[in-house]
């Protein structure tokens, strides 16, 4: 016999409700198809479950297309990792096809893909320099991105624009060809760089011109807020793989544009990571909504496979 004092509750009065009554939120009609043979990148979409990730995965694709039609700004917010996974190939041809009207990249970006488009390589081995000391002390990278930047904001460039000019001089075409920066820049579609002083390798750099580079941070934070501003009614802004510099820049640039008495609403954000931060989520997914409509998604994956998968989603509706 128990000797606690309590005893359970008894469930025999308890009311229940058929099924019918209750319903549910997952319903058979809502499940995957099996993907067909030959059927493609289409028919893959068509698959996918029209629960969760997967209907929020084709409101991605369909938004980005709207703002493509609608000519609203279609601005993807970069991280340093989107860069070492290869895929400035991808968003080389979606900016191309104008599913990109505006990137914003931060610090590691610009420099991982400076240091492909000047070397054909990048992102060196920290564990094994950083005892020395030598993490960071790239010659090439950190004379010529501070020649760059102090010769552009010179001319009243930002950081973005003045990478972009000078890897036309500098880069060799076999490299430059995969060069977001490099390509941005020939197609005459803006690059923003939003850094903070001291989290960049050509920080350390004895040519570092620190006042250059916060001039040219700000210039093309206020550029930034410009295409932000394109977003009302249509726009799309894409998180992808930054989790504290873009989601804070972008949340700032929102407040700016609103400050200033731009309509800012109805538009949509998605944060592509493979881990979902806070930053991203109440920054990027959440907070530019509250009281202004539109949607915002979180899709969570690789971004060596999710982006191209977008990509390759974004084609098939020019097809």
């Amino acid at each position: 016999m128990s000797r606690y004092s309590q005893k359970p509750l008894d469930f025999a009065g308890l009311r229940t409700v058929s099924l019918d009554e209750r319903g549910g939120k997952v319903k058979i009609a809502d499940f995957a198809g099996v993907y067909r043979k030959g059927s493609g990148i289409a028919g893959w979409l068509d698959s996918l479950p029209h629960i969760l990730a997967g209907d929020s995965f084709r409101a991605v694709v369909d938004a980005i297309a709207a703002a493509r039609a609608k000519k609203r700004a279609i601005i993807w917010g970069l991280g340093g990792h989107v860069i070492k996974c290869g895929l400035a190939p991808v968003l080389i041809d979606v900016m191309q096809r104008g599913y990109a009207t505006a990137f914003a990249m931060n610090g590691s970006s610009s420099i991982h893909d400076f240091e492909l488009a000047i070397a054909g390589h990048t992102s060196e081995d920290v564990e094994a320099v950083l005892p020395d000391g030598r993490f960071g002390a790239a010659e090439e990278t950190g004379r010529e991105m501070n020649r760059a930047i102090s010769g552009g904001v010179a001319e009243g460039m930002g950081i973005g624009e003045s990478l972009g000019r000078w890897l036309e001089l500098i880069a060799p075409a076999k490299h430059a060809a995969s060069s977001l920066l490099a390509q941005a820049y020939a197609n005459g579609t803006p690059v923003t760089v939003h850094v903070a002083i001291g989290t960049d390798t050509p920080h350390m750099h004895p040519a570092v011109d620190a006042a250059a580079i916060g001039s040219g941070s700000h210039r093309d934070f206020r550029l930034l807020a410009a295409h932000v501003a394109d977003l009302n009614e249509g726009g799309v802004y894409l998180n992808v793989g930054s989790a504290v510099i873009m989601p804070e820049v972008f949340l700032k640039a929102v407040s700016a544009v609103r400050n200033l008495g731009h309509p800012l609403a109805d538009f949509t954000t998605a944060n592509f990571d493979f881990m979902q931060h806070y930053r991203p989520r109440v920054n990027v997914v959440e907070r530019p909504h509250a009281g202004a409509g539109g949607a915002g998604y979180a899709i969570t994956g690789h971004h060596e496979l999710m982006i191209p998968l977008l990509a390759a989603a974004l084609i098939e509706k020019d097809a």
